[in-house]
This record gives C-alpha cells, sequence and structure tokens, in this order.
C-alpha cells in the first residue's frame, strides 16, 4: 500500500471579471444583497470563443505539472470533473490529453457537480495508494456562465457562480506518514432535486423535446436550486464529514 501526496498545483481564471453591480444591471439585486448571503464580491466569465472548460483546465493542469516537477512522459492518467464539458461526448479529459501532449493513457471524467473535485481527488487516491499508478492528473474546471439564466428568475443561482479551474497533480508516496490520509465521499439522492439542471437529459427533457416545443418560457435547461436548503444541509453535512475524517486518523 501506498500513500498519494499533492505534488503540484495550479488555477486558471477568465480575465473578464463580472462585479455585483454589474449583475444588477442585468437584473434586481445589488451588491449589498449578494455579499451580505453569499460574501461573494466578483467573479469571472468566459469571454466566448477565448476559454472553454477544456482550454481552462488545461491551462491550470500546465501550471500544476510545472510546480511538481514531474515530466509529462511520467503521467499515467487524468481524471477531469466538470457539468459543463465542451461536448456532451466525448469528456474533456481525452482533450487533455491531446493538448498536454501526454501518452495515451486512460482519461476518466467525473460529474459530481459542486462536489466533484473531491470526488476525483479520491479517485486519483485510490489509484495510486493500490499501486496501479504513480502519478494521476486531477482537473476540475466550469464554465457555468453561458448557462444561467441572467434575468431576475435566474438571480437565486446566477449571483453565485463563475469560471474557473484548479488542477493538482498527484504522486506515489512511500512513506505513509506523509500525504492523503484518507477520503470520505457521501450522497442524499432525496434531495437531488433541490439543486438541479433537468435538461438536455434523456428521462425527461431531451434535445429534440426542446426543439420541437421551441419555448421560450422553459425553465428545464437552466439550472434550478433551492438555497436555502442547500446551504443549510451542506452547513451540517460538512462538519459531519469532517468529524468523520478526524476519527478515521485518530485526529
Amino acid at each position: 500500500m501506498f500513500h498519494s501526496k499533492i505534488t503540484g498545483l495550479g488555477f486558471y481564471v477568465p480575465e473578464n471579471i463580472v462585479t455585483n453591480d454589474d449583475l444588477s444591471k442585468l437584473m434586481d439585486t445589488n451588491d449589498a444583497w449578494i455579499q451580505e448571503r453569499t460574501g461573494i464580491q466578483e467573479r469571472r466569465h468566459v469571454i466566448r470563443g477565448e476559454d472553454t472548460t477544456t482550454s481552462m483546465g488545461i491551462k491550470a493542469a500546465t501550471i500544476a505539472i510545472e510546480r511538481s516537477g514531474v515530466a509529462k512522459e511520467d503521467i499515467d492518467f487524468v481524471v477531469f470533473a466538470t457539468l459543463s464539458p465542451d461536448y456532451y461526448f466525448p469528456g474533456p479529459g481525452v482533450s487533455v490529453q491531446k493538448e498536454l501532449g501526454l501518452k495515451t493513457v486512460g482519461a476518466l471524467d467525473v460529474r459530481n457537480q459542486c462536489s466533484g473535485f473531491v470526488y476525483a481527488l479520491s479517485v486519483a487516491d485510490q489509484y495510486i495508494k493500490t499501486g496501479m499508478y504513480k502519478n494521476v492528473l486531477v482537473i476540475g474546471s466550469e464554465v457555468h456562465s453561458t448557462g444561467l439564466d441572467m434575468t431576475d428568475r435566474g438571480r437565486g443561482v446566477s449571483v453565485i457562480f463563475g469560471d474557473g479551474a484548479g488542477a493538482a497533480l498527484l504522486s506515489r508516496e512511500e512513506d505513509l506518514t506523509k500525504g492523503i490520509l484518507s477520503t470520505h465521499l457521501h450522497s442524499e439522492g432525496q434531495h437531488a432535486e433541490e439543486l438541479v439542471l433537468i435538461a438536455p437529459g434523456m428521462g425527461k427533457r431531451w434535445v429534440t423535446d426542446i426543439i420541437n416545443e421551441n419555448d421560450p418560457n422553459d425553465e428545464s435547461y437552466f439550472p434550478h436550486m433551492n438555497g436555502q436548503f442547500v446551504f443549510k444541509n451542506a452547513v451540517v453535512r460538512f462538519s459531519e464529514v469532517i468529524m468523520e475524517g478526524l476519527e478515521a486518523n485518530n485526529l
């Protein structure tokens, strides 16, 4: 058994800064209201044609690899977490493999939304711990801005989310006193529709339905969030899983 350790970190955000005051020109909101509820003053939005989910992930990954000191030819696997891939398929992991000039290593895409990077990190950690791989590149990248409802109808979601990417290179560590101690993952499917994007999806609203109906009032392809519920549930669950991790590692 081995441990995995983070040997390099990198991030990238678009240059386009969007302030709370900027959003107040698009919807009925204001800087004080947003800061009081979220603490957010500004976020980054991509400029169409300049940044994509994949390109931001590649830029973040390039920095992480350079900081790690690990040669690109020694990277064994890629895990890419996103809910906003450039294409519905294939996922962005294969594009990273191509653009970074990596060997024809495996590329796995994770679709766990807000917790995606944590899930991706846990997958990479297990691959290394079991001895299958020595160096795994983990990327989390999102373009939210192009899929948000920038009107009063969507302000509860649109003021929160922005665009950007982060990356980490995980490497094998033989000293078991170092590295990632453990990961702890949970889900509560009973609350799935409290934070959801319904369309396009095979279950309820596929592309053909949207095209055929051509309904400008159809909200199914915009993200929906019950903000108060999601916030309260997250605060409770975060504290629980932190305690779980501490107990598991006798800390």
